[in-house]
């Protein structure tokens, strides 16, 4: 069984992978995968993926032809080109209707997962203890304050848990983008070229100076 110490990391640390990537990104990248899935909605991608390779070469010959000169081909292609025009908006309106519905199912999920278990847990789990400090390495106050708000004295609350973890999770963000930033910058500064030494043409003076 997943450990409530472990749970409580692993929420505030989705939460900040949320907040950092972006819902939006989140939910085209779960959006692509449920497409790779053999379901109806991929299937009808697969379909309009088809047809649009369909449309774009009818349309290409429809450009080609002369409506003066062959008016009966290009009428031909005309009527396949509208028909698959109608054909494609209304398979587009069902895929966006299907892509908003995955999508509100994924926010519903998203927020469940964490900013909802965030203060779910919280509240349901804020008179156990997460862990007991040594006896007598605090003072009353600072045992008091971590075991704030319904926790025993002398132990950690889950809220002063929570707070911890979210420290602990910011400060790995904040570290592994400086270090991704210095391995950056040092492959950007071994690409560019050394800078070429321009001779400073001396002034008058100095010139009558050195040959004095």
């Amino acid at each position: 069984m997943l450990s409530l110490l472990l749970l409580v990391l692993l929420v505030e640390l989705g939460a900040h992978l949320v907040n950092t990537v972006g819902a939006a990104t989140i939910n085209n990248l779960l959006w692509n995968l449920y497409l790779a899935l053999p379901t109806q909605t991929s299937k009808q991608a697969a379909e309009n993926q088809k047809l649009q390779k369909e449309y774009l070469t009818i349309r290409r010959d429809l450009s080609a032809t002369s409506s003066q000169d062959q008016f009966a081909k290009w009428a031909k292609l005309r009527r396949q080109h509208d028909k698959m025009l109608e054909q494609l908006e209304k398979i587009k309106s069902s895929h966006d209707a299907s892509k908003s519905k995955f999508d509100s199912y994924v926010n519903i999920l998203r927020w469940l997962a964490t900013t909802g278990l965030k203060f779910l847990l919280p509240f349901w789990y804020a008179k156990q203890p997460m862990f007991w400090l040594p006896k007598g390495w605090f003072p009353y106050y600072v045992e008091w304050i971590l075991s704030f708000p319904r926790a025993p004295v002398g132990s950690v609350s889950i809220a002063s848990w929570q707070t911890a973890c979210t420290g602990v999770v910011l400060l790995l963000n904040d570290t592994i983008t400086a270090v991704l930033g210095l391995i950056v910058g040092a492959k950007i500064a071994e690409k560019q070229p050394a800078a070429e030494k321009i001779p400073i043409p001396q002034s008058r003076e100095a010139r009558n100076k050195k040959d004095s």
